[in-house]
């Protein structure tokens, strides 16, 4: 049977259909699922029962899976599972609090960025009505780009960025002092790296807009008062509601996003007692072009 698939916004999703994650993935399965993919840039699975050996495997089938250098907060016995969480057992949190709180596209900071993200809710906090509570945003950065004029789109081309994680996690450690430094083996693991500030599709062909307000530090070459300047209008021109869709989890969603050209935003407006447990499992990708 073909997969069945409905648009979740004009630019940016889509909800696929009768669709077991837990079941094997044949290679015209795989093709035709790709193919949706690339084309709308992130997919959400409702009603999903996965066991974290279904949720690698399923994974495995786009490539080969990282393992975060935030090693305290992977599943263990699953390193290739990061948890996303606010909850706190004996003292300690179980996984990554504050993950997301800003736009950003998932690990930009290495020299060869991840290709998706695929992440699964366990627990997610009761809506309030129609109030939900830990909702993400996801924008479409190729829409974002071909909306710009030519005379932007081509001084765009000829730019290059620099992405830092470390000063990303300095900032989140000003707001969360419980976050514990970095070791000097993890600092070794994500040195900053430079790469164009227009990213090729490496499927698709599609021109993205890859900078972050998460990772990304300055434009290379370009005076600190007009990189930032720049940095600030594409931040804003990228995460317009055109571009965008929200997302209200539900326990058992898997939503899965393109690296490339997605970025992505996750909403801090719930705290314990909400518990909040997610499992992410990212893809390594490909050198940026």
């Amino acid at each position: 049977m073909p997969i069945q698939a409905k648009k979740l916004s004009i630019h940016t999703g889509a909800e696929i259909l009768k669709f077991d994650m837990a079941q094997p993935l044949d290679s015209a399965s795989l093709r035709e699922l790709e193919s949706i993919f690339h084309e709308r840039g992130m997919l959400v699975f409702h009603n999903q029962s996965m066991t974290e050996d279904q949720h690698v495997a399923f994974s495995r089938n786009f490539g080969d899976l990282e393992i975060h250098v935030l090693k305290q907060y992977l599943q263990p016995g699953h390193p290739e599972i990061l948890l996303i969480s606010n909850v706190v057992e004996d003292g300690k949190a179980v996984g990554v609090k504050d993950a997301g709180h800003y736009w950003h596209t998932d690990l930009s900071y290495l020299k060869i960025p991840s290709r998706c993200s695929i992440l699964y809710a366990k627990e997610i906090p009761a809506p309030d009505g129609e109030r939900t509570y830990g909702d993400t945003c996801f924008v479409n950065t190729a829409a974002a780009f071909e909306a710009l004029d030519e005379q932007m789109q081509e001084k765009l081309l000829t730019l290059h960025a620099v992405h830092d994680y470390q000063g990303r996690y300095s900032k989140l450690q000003q707001a969360n002092p419980g976050r514990a430094d970095l070791t000097e083996e993890q600092k070794k693991q994500v040195p900053p790296v430079v790469h164009p500030v227009v990213r090729t599709h490496p499927f698709t062909g599609r021109k993205c807009i890859y900078v972050n307000e998460g990772f990304t530090t300055s434009i290379v070459g370009m005076p600190q008062q007009e990189s930032d300047e720049l940095l600030q209008f594409l931040y804003a021109h990228c995460t317009q509601e055109k571009f965008m869709y929200r997302h209200k989890w539900q326990v058992g969603d898997v939503l899965m996003w393109d690296n490339c050209t997605t970025q992505h935003l996750a909403i801090a407006d719930y705290e314990l007692p909400q518990r909040r447990l997610l499992h992410r499992t990212t893809l390594t990708g490909s050198a940026v072009f």
